[in-house]
């Protein structure tokens, strides 16, 4: 879709990875990350499943995963090219 007719413009969207220390698709996931997130204007945040109950009983066999606007978008790998869509169209 053309970026004159996005519904909602990225910068508006919130992209939040949950992770853990020393998982390395997590690192991985990291990097997917902050490149979309970089390229697009778009706002990322981390969250540490170790640091949240909640988070660690919902999501602990599938970390990492990467919410958009609060939505599961992926989890355990993030294709760049689906999380880029995921913000632009």
């Amino acid at each position: 879709m053309s970026p004159l007719f996005r519904r909602e413009p990225p910068r508006d969207r919130l992209v939040t990875l949950i992770r853990k220390p020393g998982c390395h698709l997590c690192d991985d996931a990291q990097v997917v990350v902050e490149k979309v997130c970089a390229d697009l204007g778009v706002p990322w945040e981390q969250k540490d499943i170790t640091e949240d109950r909640e988070l660690h009983d919902q999501y602990w066999e599938q970390i990492p995963v990467v919410l958009v606007d609060g939505a599961q978008h992926t989890f355990w790998r993030v294709d760049e090219g689906r999380l880029r869509r995921a913000l632009t169209d």
